[in-house]
């Protein structure tokens, strides 16, 4: 469907300033909601709200449900009366300009328990009945999931199909003895989720009510390591004793010439229609509790997907597979009806790509860092856009645009100064103003760009599994022209909500 003309910026919540050592739902997200109503920003994009896995990605999450604990707010536990104030001091002298999860991690997760056990001493029979009602409602997916966190604990985080045979194959009668035997630990988990949730909510109510809408993010796979593959195994390419059969990535590219070997299970398709794609269709509908827009990531993949052999260790001897298409969308629109997605259709993007996503009316994506390569009929070029798209200089898996335009060749950075008649001294606004001007719907800027940061502010770099996922900004680093200056360009380029006259 079409999106309303807007822009936004793109943030992940673990970005946010904050003094407990990561961002969080915590004051600085209400802050951030503030600053962009301020600056006339409609949007506020993020990455998968998941729990992180591998590399500290939040696109290998341990459950496509279920949210990232370190996102709570340690705050709002000790006003709750779960937490005092000495809890809620950080160990010292962690970084404030990066995440350091190898500190981080214990210190939230230790607090976690604190709050959790506080709550079961101390909790009013409101409280309790609300962490009830919430268990009621989740019940699809929060069972498996506390559980699953549960026996990950007992056994050292060994990788599910590592655990003895019954609860790997889940045999009732052993899922039923852990249930009792971890009762203590799979009540620690539901409590987690249920103040994830409940800030999340909170959050996103506050961000709507200044007109702020929240897009989110949908990866296409989930780990291996996941509550979902070990709960629905048959709906996975798994042999019998559940490790994988082939696995997900991408062939070689510009990022790497080895591909990408992401190394999640891939879906076994099959039992998916079998079923009319009711997994599917409940995670699309419960991402959509969550937040207003979903972004899908790796669109390309249900038209195709490369398959790699699980023995590879990279992704250069895969194939091209054909993914569920039409089918699984259909589907999805005979449950929930149109719904506003936009389309990861970046990489390797064949007809058959282009065709589902405008058989569905779902936006693309347009990145300007792609697009000043020489040719006037490169699709990210202005020129070329079209309105159902979503235009950024650049994502997550880039680099800043400060630090692409410093590695740039003098060949590329002349075709930028000529294409936007622009001398580059402030390159990152220059590309930022494009975004604004294109006719595409849709407008997200990364905060690192609105900044003017380099390469070291980078998000990710794909294919790199460690070392990414750790900026943050700090308030100091954000004065009052940076707002007045996108509230410019957006009341300048429509958009601000203004309609067409």
């Amino acid at each position: 469907m079409r999106l309303p003309r807007a822009s936004g910026v793109l943030l992940h919540p673990t970005s946010l300033p904050g003094p407990h050592g990561s961002g969080d739902f915590g004051p600085s997200a209400y802050h951030f909601v503030d600053w962009l109503a301020a600056a006339g920003q409609k949007l506020w994009q993020i990455l998968p709200l998941g729990g992180i896995g591998p590399g500290n990605s939040p696109y290998m999450s341990s459950s496509a449900f279920a949210g990232n604990v370190l996102l709570i707010d340690l705050g709002d536990l000790a006003r709750h009366g779960w937490l005092d104030a000495a809890d809620l001091e950080p160990p010292p002298d962690l970084p404030a300009a990066r995440v350091d999860y190898e500190r981080v991690i214990p210190f939230r997760m230790e607090r976690l328990a604190r709050a959790a056990a506080r709550f079961a001493e101390r909790a009013t029979d409101a409280e309790r009945a609300a962490l009830g009602a919430f268990r009621d409602a989740n019940a699809v997916w929060l069972d498996d999931y506390a559980l699953f966190m549960a026996l990950g604990e007992a056994h050292d985080w060994a990788v599910w199909n590592d655990w003895p045979a019954p609860l790997a194959r889940r045999e009732p009668k052993a899922l039923a003895e852990a249930r009792t035997l971890h009762a203590q630990r799979i009540a620690f988990w539901a409590f987690c989720q249920w103040r994830f949730y409940a800030q999340w909510h909170a959050l996103k109510a506050y961000a709507n009510r200044h007109d702020v809408r929240i897009i989110g993010d949908t990866p296409i796979f989930i780990a291996l390591q996941s509550a979902e593959v070990w709960a629905r195994q048959e709906l996975f390419e798994l042999d019998p004793a559940g490790q994988p059969l082939v696995v997900a990535g991408v062939p070689p590219d510009a990022f790497s010439t080895t591909g990408q070997h992401w190394g999640n299970p891939l879906y076994r398709w099959s039992a998916h229609a079998e079923e009319g794609y009711a997994w599917w269709v409940e995670r699309i509908r419960r991402t959509f509790e969550l937040v207003d827009i979903v972004r899908i990531d790796h669109f390309r993949g249900f038209a195709a997907y490369w398959e790699i052999p699980a023995h590879e260790r990279t992704a250069i001897n895969g194939r091209w597979v054909p993914g569920p298409g039409a089918a699984l969308f259909t589907a999805i629109a005979h449950a929930l009806g149109a719904m506003p997605i936009i389309a990861e259709d970046l990489g390797i993007i064949t007809p058959d790509v282009v065709a589902l996503r405008k058989q569905f009316a779902f936006p693309g994506m347009r990145i300007l860092q792609f697009a000043f390569d020489g040719p006037n009929n490169n699709l990210y070029l202005p020129h070329n856009h079209e309105h159902d798209s979503a235009i950024y200089p650049g994502t997550h898996d880039n680099d800043t645009v400060v630090g692409w335009w410093r590695a740039a060749s003098p060949d590329e950075q002349q075709r930028v100064r000529d294409y936007l008649r622009i001398d580059g001294s402030e390159i990152h606004w220059d590309l930022i103003r494009a975004a604004c001007a294109s006719v595409a719907d849709v407008a997200v800027h990364a905060m690192q760009d609105v900044l003017g940061l380099d390469a070291s502010a980078r998000m990710n770099f794909p294919g790199q599994g460690e070392g990414w996922w750790a900026w943050r900004f700090d308030w100091s680093q954000v004065e009052a022209w940076h707002a007045e200056r996108l509230a410019r360009l957006a009341v300048m380029y429509r958009r601000d909500g203004t309609p067409i006259v």
